[in-house]
């Protein structure tokens, strides 16, 4: 199988990464909108027209499958993407709902959602986990980790800062819904912080988990070929997923 994966810049790396460790694909194209990143703080129109964009780059490759890695894409724009893509389109959030609902049995846990301002805004988690029977939940905006996840800080006093910042008031949850695709990378200090026995919803991880529910995997591979390509510097994804997914 042939898969696309978009994501609004560097963050859906992270989705790529679980993709290579569960061998899934043959093939991997990944675009990055790399010129018009962030999202997070962008209206619905424009990320809807960004992403029917992504679907018309994709079209250049025989795809099987389209998986959009970007939180705030799957929040907003799935179904217009899917109404002008050949071939199937499955995003980050109702994979991370399903990963939730798999993850906790108490319907009573208490979730912490994080993500840019754009996924929380549009309520998406909250309204797929009620619909799942969860209501004790808390949303933040936390989109300052996008640039210092970008700045490779994983922890130290800056990340403190901006933990005190976020979350001076919230006691350890249940579970911790990783809302943008550059969080994983500090999920470790939001343990430390928080509680180890936090389960942490990741995308690329829930993404899998989705997938082979779905589809049929009894093929796998062990060595997937990647293409890489942004709409701005495209050297510089590449060199980021050199270093992220250890190529």
């Amino acid at each position: 199988m042939k898969v696309g994966v978009f994501d609004s810049g560097i963050g859906g790396l992270t989705v790529v990464k679980s993709l290579l460790e569960h061998n899934l694909f043959a093939e991997i194209v990944y675009f990055g909108d790399t010129a018009r990143v962030p999202y997070g703080i962008k209206d619905k129109t424009t990320i809807i027209r960004y992403a029917i964009e992504a679907v018309e780059f994709f079209k250049n490759f025989d795809l099987d499958l389209i998986i959009v890695a970007c939180n705030t894409v799957s929040a907003h724009a799935l179904d217009e993407m899917r109404e002008v893509s050949s071939c199937p389109v499955i995003g980050v959030v109702e994979a991370g709902i399903l990963a939730t609902a798999n993850a906790l049995k108490d319907k009573n846990a208490n979730i912490l959602i994080l993500g840019t301002k754009a996924t929380i805004n549009s309520r998406a988690y909250e309204i797929g986990l009620h619909a799942e029977g969860f209501y004790n939940l808390q949303a933040k905006a936390t989109g300052l980790f996008v640039p210092i996840v970008e700045e490779e800080i994983y922890e130290g006093e800056v990340l403190e800062a901006t933990f005190r910042h976020y979350f001076g008031s919230i006691t350890a949850p249940d579970a911790i819904i990783l809302g943008c695709t550059h969080f994983p990378l500090i999920s470790e200090a939001l343990q430390n912080h928080f509680s180890k026995k936090s389960v942490l919803i990741h995308s690329g991880n829930a993404i899998v988990e989705y997938l082979e529910k779905e589809f049929d995997f009894s093929k796998r591979y062990e060595n997937s070929r990647l293409e890489f390509f942004a709409s701005e510097n495209p050297e510089s994804l590449r060199n980021i997923a050199k270093k992220w997914l250890l190529l």
